[in-house]
């Protein structure tokens, strides 16, 4: 089991490798840069801004380093790799190395990547978490339910329910519900800074709203994967064994069920926990979501690099995780 664990995390390294060289190549590709502001800066002020946090490096590869080899009519490996090392991202991808996501440029050095991430992080992580045991709670229950009375009307409600979850955009939900809560409740999304500081009631609406996609996927797939599972004959062996209907879901329905559940929870759980960039801007929510679209529009380049690799990180890991369940539940994938 532990050399399965250990092949799983290993993959995750080119995982992050390739996010980080496609999000840098578009990163400044994208027109505009992180000191173009609505007032421009002197020339002056910008060249020592670029020389500071090395922007004024060539962004993939020496030119002035290739086109003297050229000249020379030689090929010198070690200048090539001097050419390829003096460069924007070989030298992000070193630092990267040592966990150091650089400074950002928005406060113009004065904070780091890490201390914004490990700052907005544990708001965005509380509000996942929120969202994630509201979907499961609710969702597979439903599922079940759906599952053992196929074709009655908890069937019928429970899918049209599941499927106007489905279609529905979260964005649209959220507007609704801010609509309807305000005007008979009087529920606003604007929150004092020390109401996100615990896990209080500022944290249920929106967490609702962010899990109500995966509650949708969940009913729909629980329900298609127990009809499956209680064809098969050791679940009707079971019944006819006598033991309990509770009994038969629990032990010889779920666990042999819960595969392609686990396939939806492990990517989704990360994705919730990272934070959902529209929930948290209608609900006014002060995670990493905000953040990240924040240092988009601000051209904030260790921001964005940062928060994306961080963002893939989980999501890589969430998948390991599943392996391992996986693994757990069904043995001879540990052999494959």
């Amino acid at each position: 089991m532990l050399r399965f664990v250990l092949r799983r995390v290993l993959w995750v390294v080119p995982v992050v490798l390739v996010v980080a060289a496609i999000t840098f190549a578009l990163m400044h590709r994208a027109p505009g840069g992180p000191w173009d502001r609505v007032k421009p800066i002197p020339a002056a002020t910008r060249a020592n801004l670029d020389a500071k946090f090395g922007l004024d490096k060539p962004i993939w590869i020496n030119p002035g380093a290739l086109r003297a080899e050229r000249d020379r009519g030689t090929v010198n490996p070690f200048v090539l790799g001097r050419a390829f090392a003096d460069s924007q991202f070989l030298n992000y991808l070193g630092n990267l190395v040592l966990f150091d996501f650089g400074p950002s440029y928005q406060s113009r050095g004065t904070t780091t990547v890490q201390e914004i991430i490990g700052a907005k992080f544990p708001v965005s992580a509380k509000l996942g978490m929120v969202g994630l045991v509201f979907a499961v709670v609710v969702g597979i229950p439903l599922g079940v339910l759906a599952a053992l009375r196929q074709r009655s009307w908890v069937d019928h409600l429970t899918l049209a329910v599941s499927t106007v979850g489905v279609a529905v955009p979260s964005f649209v939900i959220a507007i609704m519900l801010l609509i309807v809560l305000s005007r008979r409740f009087g529920v606003s999304p604007l929150r004092r800074p020390e109401e996100w500081d615990g896990l209080g009631r500022a944290y249920l609406l929106p967490g609702i709203v962010l899990g109500l996609g995966v509650l949708a996927v969940l009913v729909r797939l629980t329900r298609s994967s127990l009809l499956e599972v209680k064809r098969q004959d050791h679940v009707r062996t079971a019944r006819a064994k006598g033991l309990a209907e509770g009994m038969v879901v629990r032990r010889h329905m779920l666990r042999n069920g819960l595969i392609p559940i686990v396939t939806v929870l492990g990517p989704a759980g990360a994705e919730l926990i990272t934070g959902s960039i529209i929930v948290e801007t209608i609900f006014n929510v002060p995670g990493l979501g905000r953040e990240f679209v924040d240092a988009i529009a601000a051209r904030d380049y260790s921001m964005i690099m940062g928060t994306t690799l961080f963002y893939a990180a989980l999501i890589a890991l969430a998948n390991v995780a599943v392996d391992v369940a996986y693994g757990y539940l069904d043995p001879r994938i540990r052999r494959a």
